[in-house]
């Protein structure tokens, strides 16, 4: 159905995401924080990425601002997944140019079906 690059700084979290999206059909890859990331994207390729905020060397408002920026990925879809749950947390993340935002602590469901209806597009 698609890859999905999950990009999280906690193991526990990225671990969690990833196999909730591998159990409902998607193809994973990860990074650990936000230059991985743009290194994966560059490899990999990815049809959508699920982007933590908070994230040492890179955040995720900058991958964000980085990806919609270039002319190749600024047509990959952007989920922010976040602990920052504030209003302008998700402002700021959908004026970053994010898809969707969706806050930690999250019902599976919710981030699937976000990553899923995306992907459809």
């Amino acid at each position: 159905m698609g890859t999905v690059l999950v990009v999280e700084d906690s193991l526990t979290q990225r671990e969690m995401i990833s196999s909730l999206l591998k159990g409902s059909g998607l193809s994973v890859i990860v990074a650990s924080d936000g230059v991985e990331a743009l290194e994966q994207i560059q490899s990999s390729c990815p049809d959508l990425v699920v982007l933590d905020i908070i994230m040492p060397r890179m955040n995720g408002y900058e991958v964000c601002r980085r990806l919609k920026a270039n002319s190749q990925t600024q047509n990959l879809a952007v989920v922010m997944c976040s602990a920052k749950k504030e209003e302008f947390d998700r402002y700021w993340g959908i004026k970053q140019g994010a898809d969707a935002y969706v806050t930690k602590p999250f019902h599976p469901q919710e981030l699937v079906g976000t990553v899923k209806q995306l992907l459809r597009g």
